[in-house]
């Protein structure tokens, strides 16, 4: 049997007052660096996958989403304390990133956006050749490209 509380109900009215938060809400999330790729994970309980939408437009990544309540015909409500809720994220991702390949993926409440590094930021390694003209003794120096990882330098 449920009793009656006013200060419960005044608590509630007062935050909701308070708050007055009614547009997007940011999403908390965590962003790190795996080899050649960022990794974007952000909590969104609740939120139907086909709500979820993300796109890039230059170098702004904008994720949004929505959570929605559904209510029965005929339901009495006891307590309602969550909320349907719109959710957005933008990041500028600045240069270097392959802006073509970002996938995508939602499991158990968290999605994870993998965001690759392009080929041009990625670390490279310049080889040096030398060689010398003939009949002038001037040394010429050529540079070549490599996509090998560098390797530390032993100090």
């Amino acid at each position: 049997m449920a009793t009656y509380d006013p200060f419960r109900d005044f608590d509630r009215l007062a935050s909701s007052l308070m708050e007055g938060r009614r547009g997007p809400r940011r999403m908390p999330m965590d962003l790190y660096r795996d080899g050649d790729h960022y990794v974007l994970t952000a909590d969104m309980p609740g939120i139907d996958p086909g709500s979820v939408d993300i796109d890039v437009d230059g170098q702004l990544l904008t994720i949004r989403a929505e959570r929605s309540l559904t209510t029965g015909e005929g339901v009495k409500w006891i307590t309602r304390e969550r909320e349907a809720v719109s959710f957005l994220r933008q990041l500028n991702l600045g240069q270097g990133i392959d802006t073509d390949s970002i996938t995508a993926d939602y499991s158990n409440g968290v999605l994870s956006v993998t965001i690759p590094v392009s080929e041009k930021a990625k670390p490279r390694k310049i080889e040096v050749r030398s060689s010398v003209e003939a009949g002038t003794g001037a040394q010429t120096i050529t540079a070549q490209e490599s996509r090998e990882e560098p390797q530390p330098i032993e100090q």
